[in-house]
């Protein structure tokens, strides 16, 4: 059986405890006048908190789920091929290497550049003033110009049997009479993003629905996002990715045995090798790799071998997006003698840190943030509460199957002319999934150690 390649994302958006505002209209400039939009009816937080329901409140409102997006219609648009430069290459190299200075020494790190780009796009649609500056220089984007890109990822994603990508959005409001949804917003997002939107009451029914959401359009690999929902939170954006792609030829028993790999502390493992010929070399001055293709050739794993000596917190700080699109634009077709070990890692993360040191400051403050083209509120402000990410890969000699989900809560082969070039991949390695058209990242990740074979 393939293995499964997981990832999930949770960003809330909590409402805080000031004064609310009213705000332009999400792109058109028009005031959005609360009473005019979608509104929804609601119950206290506090009794929602402690399952007390007040005696006016009519229960049908309290677990009824509602379709935002029944009488929306999607916006008249072009198709763009001006696409901004690798925005996803240049948001996920800082996120990765910031991810990897919050974690342990030793410790494999994993996460989704494009799950988070995606849903955080989504947010930034919503964003109004220095939040949405702040947001698009994080994401390498400007008005309008990453939309028809944004949307070749939702639209345009390959689904055949050897390789299988899928990327859903949903939106979730609380249903509280303070809260006002601009109609542009989910509009927008409806058009760029496919999105879904509904109001809910944020019970458990809603923790339900959104968990089974996530599982659906990851295939099962990831049962749920939420623990609970927090009182505070007023809105959640979700983005779930699945990936599901074959080796262009896969290893056979022959091509497996079991070899030492090194950890950075220097400690010997005995664990499951595979060996390959492969045709892509990747080099400069301190990396060697390779480009492993899927069965499709619309995707391909990427392997780096930083140099002799160098550390792994060494060469990701010395990556760039701009280094890496050397890497792979300057790709020598020659015959390569490639090994893989078989690995797998589970891991989890907070982005709320690491979205601030990109500049996307604002977006967390409840005084600061202007998310006043996503919605109002009558009872205070809104803002990022918190960005947390959770991620599972396994890679073996059959392919690679993934899933990722993001939940914003508010709160061609040739003939080698070259000599034979060997990359082991027998120490710490940084590796990458790519689609092939741009080669931007849908994950990133290292590996600092290996599990033994068995």
């Amino acid at each position: 059986m393939k293995k499964k390649f997981l990832c999930m994302i949770l960003c809330g958006c909590m409402l805080a405890g000031m004064a609310g505002c009213v705000g332009e209209d999400a792109m058109g400039g028009e005031t959005v006048t609360p009473g005019k939009e979608n509104e929804v009816t609601s119950i206290p937080v506090e009794d929602l908190a402690d399952g007390n329901l007040p005696a006016e409140a009519p229960e049908e409102l309290l677990t009824e789920t509602v379709d935002l997006m029944g009488g929306i219609e999607l916006m008249a648009t072009e198709w763009n091929d001006n696409f901004p430069e690798h925005p996803i290459t240049q948001f996920g190299v800082p996120m990765f290497q910031n991810a990897l200075k919050e974690a342990g020494n030793g410790e494999n790190v994993l996460v989704s550049p494009m799950s988070a780009w995606t849903v955080l796009c989504m947010v930034e649609a919503g964003a109004n003033g220095e939040t949405k500056q702040q947001m698009q220089e994080a994401l390498a984007v400007t008005e309008g110009d990453y939309l028809t890109y944004a949307k070749k990822f939702t639209f345009l994603l390959p689904e055949n049997d050897n390789c299988k990508v899928h990327m859903a959005n949903g939106i979730w409001y609380k249903n509280v009479p303070s809260l006002h949804v601009n109609d542009y917003f989910l509009q927008y997002n409806k058009t760029f993003f496919d999105a879904a939107a509904y109001k809910a009451p944020f019970d458990a029914s809603t923790l339900q629905n959104i968990n089974d959401w996530v599982s659906e359009n990851t295939d099962g690999m990831i049962p749920g996002i939420l623990k609970e929902i927090d009182p505070t939170d007023v809105i959640y954006l979700v983005n779930a990715l699945s990936f599901d792609a074959r080796w262009g030829k896969i290893y056979s028993e022959t091509d497996i045995w079991n070899d030492i790999f090194t950890t950075e502390a220097g400690e010997e493992k005995l664990v499951s090798m595979m060996h390959s010929d492969e045709n892509l070399y990747l080099e400069d001055e301190n990396t060697t790799g390779f480009i492993k293709y899927y069965d499709d050739n619309e995707y391909a794993f990427v392997a780096l071998l930083p140099a002799e000596g160098m550390t792994m917190e060494e060469y990701v700080e010395s990556l760039t997006a701009e280094k890496l699109r050397a890497l792979f634009n300057g790709k020598i077709p020659t015959e390569v003698k490639a090994t893989l070990p078989k690995f797998s890692v589970d891991y989890g993360f907070n982005m709320n840190n690491i979205l601030q040191q990109m500049g996307m400051t604002d977006a967390f403050s409840d005084s600061d943030a202007d998310f006043t083209k996503m919605a109002t509120s009558d009872a205070g402000n809104i803002y990022i509460s918190s960005v947390d990410q959770k991620c599972f890969i396994a890679v073996d000699e059959y392919g690679t199957k993934a899933g990722a989900a993001t939940a914003v809560a508010m709160q061609n082969k040739a003939l080698s002319l070259q000599p034979v070039k060997v990359v082991n991949l027998n120490r710490p390695f940084v590796y990458l999934i790519v689609e092939c058209d741009n080669f931007e990242p849908l994950f990133m990740g290292t590996i600092m150690n290996v599990e033994e074979a068995k």
